[in-house]
C-alpha cells in the first residue's frame, strides 16, 4: 500500500497496435463523434425550441441526447487522438476522471431508459391517467433522482478503484479506463472487489434490463386489446425505444456481469455502448418518428436554430 502513488501515468493500448488500421479508425471515429454530437444537438435543439413536443417522453429524450453527447465525450476524443500518436498515455487523474465520467452518464442513461419505458407503459396502458400521473413535478423529481443514481454509482465505482495499490504495471489494454482493467493492474488481490463491481454495475444492468422486458411484455399484451389502427401507432411509439434498449443494454449487461471476459470483445463490446448507440439515438428516434421530423421541419423553417 506505501507504493500506491508509484504509478503516475498509464500506457493504453487502444483498439489496435496495426498503423494502416489506425488511419482507417481515425477517419472512421472521428466521423461517428460527428455524428454523435451534431445529431444529439439537433434532437436538443428540435425538443427546445418547439412548442409541440412537449410531452413528457420527448423531455426525457432531450436528456438522453445531452447524455450520449457528454458519456462519448469522456472516451471519444482521447481514442481518436490516440490514433494518431505513437505513444497513447493519460495521467493517473485523467484515468480516474474518464472512469467516473464513464459511469456516470452510463448509468444515468440506463436510468432515464428504464424511465422512458415506465413513461410508455403510462400513455398506452392508463391513458386516462397519463397526465394526472405524469406531471412535469413527477417528470423533473424523476430525471433528478436518474441524474443522482447515476452520481452516485460513478463515485462508488470511482472510490473502490482509487483505494487499490497501483505499484508498477501500468498498461491497460483498453481504449479508456475502466474498472475491470484497471483491476488487473492493481498490486494487491481484487477478487472482492470485483464481486463488489459486479454487483453495482451488473446488478444495475440486469435489473433495469429485466423492469424494461416486464414493462415492454404488459404493453405488448395490452395492445392485443386495441384496435388495428391504435395497435400500430402505440408499437410505433414503442419501437425505437426497444431497439434503443437492445443496443445499449446488450453490451453493456453483457460486459458488467462478468468478473472477466477476453480484451478482445470487452474492447467490441465497449464500442456499442460509448460509441455505436450514442450515434444511432439520434438517427433512431428521428427516422421512425413523424412527430420529431416534423417538429424540426418546423424550427428549421421558422428560423429558431439561431436562438
Amino acid at each position: 500500500m506505501e507504493n500506491r502513488n508509484n504509478v503516475t501515468e498509464f500506457i493504453l493500448l487502444g483498439l489496435t497496435q496495426n498503423k494502416e488500421t489506425q488511419k482507417i479508425c481515425f477517419v472512421l471515429f472521428l466521423f461517428f463523434y460527428t455524428v454523435i454530437v451534431v445529431g444529439n444537438l439537433l434532437i436538443l435543439l428540435t425538443v427546445i425550441c418547439s412548442q409541440s413536443l412537449n410531452s413528457p417522453m420527448y423531455y426525457f429524450l432531450c436528456h438522453l441526447s445531452f447524455i450520449d453527447i457528454c458519456y462519448s465525450s469522456f472516451t471519444a476524443p482521447k481514442m481518436i487522438a490516440d490514433f494518431l500518436v505513437e505513444r497513447k498515455t493519460i495521467s493517473f487523474g485523467g484515468c480516474i476522471a474518464q472512469l467516473f465520467g464513464d459511469h456516470f452518464f452510463g448509468c444515468t442513461e440506463i436510468f432515464i431508459l428504464t424511465v422512458m419505458a415506465y413513461d410508455r407503459y403510462i400513455a398506452i396502458c392508463k391513458p386516462l391517467y397519463y397526465t394526472t400521473i405524469m406531471t412535469r413535478r413527477v417528470c423533473t423529481q424523476i430525471v433528478v433522482a436518474s441524474w443522482a443514481g447515476g452520481f452516485v454509482h460513478s463515485l462508488v465505482q470511482t472510490l473502490l478503484t482509487t483505494q487499490l495499490p497501483f505499484c508498477g504495471p501500468n498498461i491497460i489494454d483498453h481504449y479508456f479506463c475502466d474498472v475491470h482493467p484497471l483491476l488487473k493492474l492493481a498490486c494487491t488481490d481484487t477478487y472482492i472487489i470485483g464481486i463488489i463491481v459486479v454487483a453495482n454495475s451488473g446488478m444495475i444492468c440486469l435489473s433495469c434490463f429485466l423492469i424494461l422486458v416486464v414493462s415492454y411484455i404488459i404493453i405488448l399484451a395490452s395492445l392485443k386489446t386495441r384496435s388495428s389502427e391504435g395497435h400500430g401507432k402505440a408499437l410505433s411509439t414503442c419501437a425505437s425505444h426497444i431497439t434503443v434498449v437492445i443496443l445499449f443494454f446488450g453490451p453493456c449487461t453483457f460486459t458488467y456481469i462478468r468478473t472477466s471476459s477476453d480484451v478482445s470483445e470487452e474492447k467490441m463490446l465497449a464500442l456499442f455502448y460509448t460509441v455505436i448507440c450514442p450515434m444511432l439515438n439520434p438517427l433512431i428516434y428521428t427516422l421512425r418518428n413523424e412527430e420529431v421530423k416534423n417538429a424540426m421541419r418546423k424550427v428549421w423553417s421558422s428560423g429558431k436554430w439561431r436562438l
